[in-house]
């Protein structure tokens, strides 16, 4: 178990009458529990919440006003990632649930089509399974440059191949992008994590299908996945976005916050949950 305090706060100028949808907040998933979360908003808007029972997402939708606006998301969230065993199996096609098949599909930030024959060249020759995984988390990780500002909202997984730079976003659609070219299931997953270079924001990985079950890889390398705390989950970057407007509206602060505590030792007396507190307030 590993406790996170996560910490969103932006600030925007609506500049005309703007419908928002923010996903900021802490997912609701089986490997991580909401002790307490806290949601602010600017007054003068009324706040439309919704959960994607699929995926976990949490949608916060409203209309705005011309003016400022603030949106400050505040939550303790424990994290209980499994170790992923080394000796997971790829799954064949035929045996890949119905759910989890559109993840073997290319998608917009995703041409694991246009890219096959790289990969299959790359990695076609390697025994399937988790190692194979790993190696292309290792080969993204060795051969991609992270550079922050060389790549947009519109960057592909193939541009970013070609290219060979980019952001956490763009390794973790070029992880997708190599397992689905070779079968295997994969998602991109963002949240909320620590790493060493500040100054700190949203985190992307991935995820692969394997024996059942999804496994996280980050091919970035900067930060421990099982301390990942979870906010969205979804094909590639267009479902996982952190704000989507409909107007004209400007960014004017942008400031993401994690803490880290140590776990609780295993040997401490149980201690009881405080009791999830969810506010929304208009301040």
């Amino acid at each position: 178990m590993h406790l996170s305090t996560v910490e969103t706060v932006l600030e925007y100028q609506i500049r005309s009458p703007t419908h928002l949808c923010f996903n900021i907040e802490a997912a609701h998933w089986p490997t991580q529990k909401i002790v307490s979360e806290v949601l602010t908003i600017s007054s003068g808007v009324a706040p439309h919440s919704y959960a994607d029972p699929r995926s976990g997402n949490r949608f916060l939708r409203f209309d705005a006003q011309p003016g400022p606006l603030r949106v400050d998301y505040k939550a303790e969230v424990e994290v209980h990632t499994p170790v992923a065993e080394s000796s997971l199996r790829e799954t064949p096609v035929a045996q890949v649930p119905d759910d989890i098949f559109p993840y073997l599909l290319a998608t917009r930030y995703c041409e694991s089509d246009v890219l096959c024959p790289e990969v299959l060249r790359l990695f076609g020759s390697m025994a399937p399974g988790f190692a194979r995984v790993r190696a292309i988390e290792e080969w993204i990780r060795r051969e991609i440059r992270y550079t922050p500002g060389s790549t947009d909202s519109n960057t592909t997984a193939q541009q970013v191949f070609a290219q060979r730079a980019g952001v956490c976003r763009d390794f973790a659609h070029l992880g997708i992008t190599f397992c689905r070219a070779l079968n295997i299931p994969a998602r991109i997953v963002v949240g909320y994590v620590w790493f060493d270079e500040p100054p700190q924001d949203f985190h992307a990985v991935f995820e692969a299908w394997l024996d059942g079950q999804w496994v996280l890889f980050d091919p970035t390398g900067m930060a421990p996945v099982d301390r990942l705390v979870r906010i969205g989950t979804g094909r590639d970057a267009k479902d996982v976005a952190f704000a989507t407007m409909f107007g004209q509206i400007a960014m004017t602060s942008k400031q993401v916050m994690v803490l880290e505590h140590d776990p609780r030792p295993r040997h401490a007396a149980p201690v009881a949950a405080p009791a999830l507190a969810r506010e929304v307030v208009a301040g």
